[in-house]
This record gives structure tokens, C-alpha cells and sequence, in this order.
């Protein structure tokens, strides 16, 4: 027997045997991927593994409900759950007098969210997710509620976001240095701001939304969904997850179920996003080079590739040579300073060049953003971790990736950044730049980096092509569905001996030729 019970919000209570007890510790417990490489497993003070089930508290998210379940079933063990299932009578018309109409998944989501009462929704980036969270703060109007996103940047775009949406109460927005209390139902604020609050602070939240949901594997993230004990409906939201089953359980747990209304390939066909174009770049250096750089560890060869004045200078030139709203991504701030200063010697002077990096306020980065939605033709120089997650552009034509990066979720929010739609774009354009410093057998780091983001391109690709082959033979099937009872019933008609299978048509006489009649008779009746 497995008694769980509810111990508040966040946490189930496991009550069993000992050695049942320990099944349920290895079930939950996982290995994390990459984890010999990090000091804290080097220096041997984690064995680098997560476990998602305390032991010793008996405690487990309640997220993982579900997965808890399964556990005992598949087992034939008995489970005594003692757990209040709150009924949601779902409104059949929701007036949240809104500017724009809901497209269809969004309502799906809505309608999931409010009937699941906690989710994690993996919904591509540009999909609308800000008008999904604007619809929950409306539908829970008598609920404080507390959005939590990772940049002040966003911050702002939210709040503006809900104005647009013609919003008629107080934001309250929460930022470095900003006041924490406020009568406001609704409070947006970044992790950084409040994750050191007291517990008490987070009593007064009724629901939470969590943005950007893929970051909460941090343990500070973490904290703060552990403090919202009292916090009933739960949401988060991202367009990535990074493939991995402990990263996905352990937002499960803090939000809920996986829930994925739409795909971008979805997106694309129904003109809601840009088409996109990859384009790899990979640079050869001098064999004397390569022998140099075949010594250097990770950190040294970022640092020559980086202040490689022939790279830098081609960059440039590539940037300038785009047309439209260009975003180059940079690590370093040194070497995103050495680019700008290059393009500014290099572009027309009537182009506008922009450089944004942490340290950059986050009023002149939504004017920066501001610019860019009504203008064609400005260069935005920028660090990844300002402009690759959460920042919107919709009137962005082009993406130039200036330094390796390894991040594969980073890599698919920056991929995300173009494939917003505007009047003046239907297709933009990632340009991902490599570096081939092999010398002999011995291959460099960021080229292996990149062999590693060319099997995520090749992934998605993969993922859009059996997508358009499922929906091309559903298509052809429900075509010939059509159209088969209109041959036979011609061939009846006209006392025609014919032979149909799945990939040919026989006629017994050749002196009939009746394509031309089928076809006509098949353009009147199948649309």
C-alpha cells in the first residue's frame, strides 16, 4: 500500500514499507546529463545525480502526482490518494474585450489551464504566449496573481503587452530596487527581485505564472515555486525544453503536466510565423594557426577566435551586407564592442547601430526594441543573454550568430527571435558562423559545438518534414475518400469494365479514354 496525501501546494506525503520506499527514491531519482563536467561533481561534493523524492522527508512535488501513480499501478501496488479534486464549471463564453481575436490554440490552452488548474505549456516562441497569460489573470479577476519572468526587459514588454490588450487595472512591476508590496492584483516581477523574500511575503498569491518556465531548474527559481505554498493554480510557460527527462520532470513537478498546443511548423503553414532560413558559415584559419590552436583548452580558444581581427572584420562586412533589421549575438561584451565599433566604420550613415549588453538600462533596450518594430534597416549588436530569451521583434529579417555557443535551448530561442511575422517580412534568415581549427586528427571545441547545432537544425527540420508527410497522406487519403465513389459511380453509369488498387487504374478497352471526363467531373464535385 502507497498512502499519498497532500501536504500543501507544492509538496505530496509518501507513506509506505521501507523497501517500497526506496523503489520510489531510484524511480525518481535521474542522472544529469553533462554533470561529470561541473566543478561540484569534479570536486566530488555531488555524485551528480537529482532526486526528485526525499527519503528522509518523504516529500515529492506535487506536479509528479501522475508519475507517482503509473509508479504504483505498473507495480501492482494498491494507492490511497488523499487529495481534493477541485471541479471547474467551465463559463461557455468568456467577454475579455479584447482588440484581437484568440486564435484557436490559444483558446485550447486557455481552456486546459483554467480545467487543469496547473501546466506547463510548451508552445513555440511567437506563438502568442502573452495573450494566454493576459486571458488567466482575467479569468482568475477575483485572485492575486504573481508572474515571474528572468529580465527586466520583459517586464516592461509584459506590462505593455497587457495595455494592449486594453487591460483597465494596476500592474504593479517589480525591479531592482523597486518597491515589493502593492494593493495591485497583478504583480510582475523578475526571480532576481524576490527570490530572497520571506515566506510570508508569497501568502498572498493566488495564482503564479511562470515565463521562460525552462530556466526554473535553477535552484533559485526553485525556491521561489516552494515558498507559493499556498498558491493553488500554478502556470509556466516556454517554447524549449532541453530534451532532457530530469530538466522536464522537475517543471512537471513545480507547474504540472506537459501540455503543446501547437508547433511551429503549424505556425508557418498558417502564415501566423515567418518561414526561416538556416545558413552555416564555417571559417578554415591557416594551417599555421591550426597547429598553434591545437593546445588550447576551451577558454583559450574562445579567446583567439574572439580577437581574431580577420574573423571580427568578416563579421562585419557580413552584417553590413544584410538587408533589413539585423541582430548580431555576441558572449563577450569585449568582443561585441569590437564588432559594433567595426560595423560602425563599415555601414551607410544613415543606418542605425545599436549596442546592448547587460549593462544596458532596460528603458533604452525597449526603445531599442521600439525602434526596430517601426524601422527596416537598423544592426543590433547585442548580447545573448539580453536579446536571445523573451525579447520580441517581430520586424527582425536577420540573425548572425558572432560567437560558438553551446546552449541548445539558447539556440532555439534565438532561432525564435526571427520567426515573428511583420508586414514588412515573410522569410528571415540565421546565419550560424563556425570555426574549423583542425589540425591533423585532433578537432577544436567549437567545432564540435557546432556539429552539435547542426543535428538540433536538422532535428527541427526533421520534425517540420514527417509533420508535412503525416499531413500530406491524410490529405491524399481523405482526396481518395472523395473521389473513389465518384469513378465507380461514372464507371456504373457508362457499363465500364475497369480495375481499381491502391496505385493503379486498368481500362479493359483501350478505345475509352475517359480522363478528361473524370477530371471534369471530380473539379465540380471536390473542392
Amino acid at each position: 500500500m502507497i498512502k499519498v496525501t497532500k501536504k500543501d501546494e507544492v509538496y505530496l506525503k509518501i507513506d509506505t514499507d521501507l523497501s517500497t520506499d526506496q523503489e520510489i527514491c531510484d524511480f525518481f531519482t535521474f542522472e544529469v546529463p553533462g554533470a561529470k563536467f561541473m566543478p561540484a561533481y569534479r570536486n566530488r561534493y555531488w555524485d551528480g545525480k537529482v532526486r526528485l523524492y526525499n527519503g528522509q522527508t518523504k516529500l515529492i512535488y506535487k506536479g509528479l502526482i501522475d508519475y507517482c501513480v503509473k509508479f504504483a499501478t505498473d507495480r501492482g501496488y494498491k494507492v490511497d490518494k488523499k487529495i481534493e479534486e477541485v471541479k471547474v464549471t467551465e463559463p461557455e463564453t468568456y467577454h475579455f474585450n479584447l482588440p484581437i481575436k484568440p486564435r484557436d490554440y490559444q483558446i485550447s490552452t486557455f481552456r486546459t489551464c483554467i480545467n487543469a488548474q496547473r501546466r506547463l505549456i510548451l508552445s513555440p516562441t511567437a506563438s502568442g504566449k502573452s495573450l494566454v497569460i493576459y486571458m488567466l489573470t482575467q479569468h482568475y479577476k477575483q485572485d492575486k496573481v504573481l508572474i515571474v519572468v528572468p529580465t527586466t526587459s520583459l517586464v516592461y514588454q509584459m506590462k505593455s503587452d497587457f495595455e494592449s490588450y486594453n487591460c483597465k487595472e494596476g500592474i504593479h512591476t517589480i525591479m531592482s530596487g523597486k518597491e515589493k508590496s502593492t494593493d495591485d492584483r497583478l504583480v510582475i516581477s523578475t526571480w532576481q527581485s524576490i527570490y530572497k523574500m520571506d515566506p510570508n511575503y508569497f501568502d498572498q498569491f493566488d495564482v503564479v505564472i511562470g515565463d521562460e518556465a525552462h530556466l526554473y531548474k535553477a535552484k533559485s527559481l526553485t525556491k521561489i515555486m516552494e515558498k507559493l505554498k499556498n498558491t493553488k493554480y500554478r502556470f509556466g510557460f516556454t517554447g524549449t525544453l532541453d530534451g532532457s527527462q530530469t530538466h522536464k520532470l522537475v517543471l512537471e513537478g513545480l507547474f504540472g503536466p506537459v501540455y503543446q498546443p501547437v508547433t511551429t511548423k503549424k505556425l508557418i503553414d498558417d502564415k501566423h510565423l515567418a518561414d526561416f532560413l538556416i545558413k552555416c558559415i564555417t571559417l578554415k584559419y591557416p594551417e599555421q594557426i591550426c597547429k598553434q590552436a591545437k593546445d588550447y583548452k576551451y577558454q583559450d580558444e574562445i579567446d583567439f577566435i574572439t580577437t581574431y581581427e580577420p574573423r571580427n572584420k568578416f563579421i562585419s562586412k557580413l552584417c553590413t551586407a544584410q538587408e533589413g533589421n539585423t541582430l548580431v549575438l555576441f558572449h563577450l561584451i569585449n568582443h561585441g564592442k569590437t564588432i559594433h565599433d567595426l560595423i560602425l566604420t563599415l555601414k551607410d550613415k544613415d543606418r542605425k547601430l545599436f549596442f546592448v549588453y547587460g549593462g544596458t538600462d532596460a528603458e533604452t533596450r525597449e526603445q531599442i526594441r521600439a525602434i526596430a518594430e517601426t524601422e527596416d534597416n537598423s544592426i543590433i549588436v547585442a548580447s545573448f543573454g539580453t536579446f536571445s530569451t523573451g525579447v520580441n521583434i517581430r520586424n527582425l529579417h536577420n540573425i548572425i550568430f558572432a560567437s560558438p555557443s553551446k546552449s541548445k535551448i539558447r539556440n532555439l530561442q534565438s532561432i525564435g527571435r526571427g520567426l515573428r511575422k511583420s508586414q514588412t517580412k515573410e522569410k528571415a534568415r540565421l546565419i550560424d558562423i563556425s570555426d574549423d581549427l583542425t589540425y591533423k586528427s585532433k578537432i577544436n571545441y567549437t567545432l564540435k559545438h557546432f556539429s552539435e547545432r547542426i543535428k538540433i537544425y536538422n532535428e527541427e527540420r526533421k520534425k517540420i518534414f514527417l509533420q508535412f508527410e503525416e499531413n500530406k497522406k491524410k490529405e491524399l487519403n481523405e482526396f481518395l475518400g472523395k473521389i473513389t465513389p465518384l469513378i465507380e459511380d461514372y464507371v456504373k453509369k457508362n457499363s465500364i469494365n475497369i480495375v481499381l488498387n491502391e496505385k493503379n487504374l486498368f481500362i479493359a478497352s483501350k478505345k475509352f479514354d475517359i480522363t478528361n471526363e473524370i477530371i471534369e467531373i471530380i473539379n465540380k464535385t471536390v473542392k
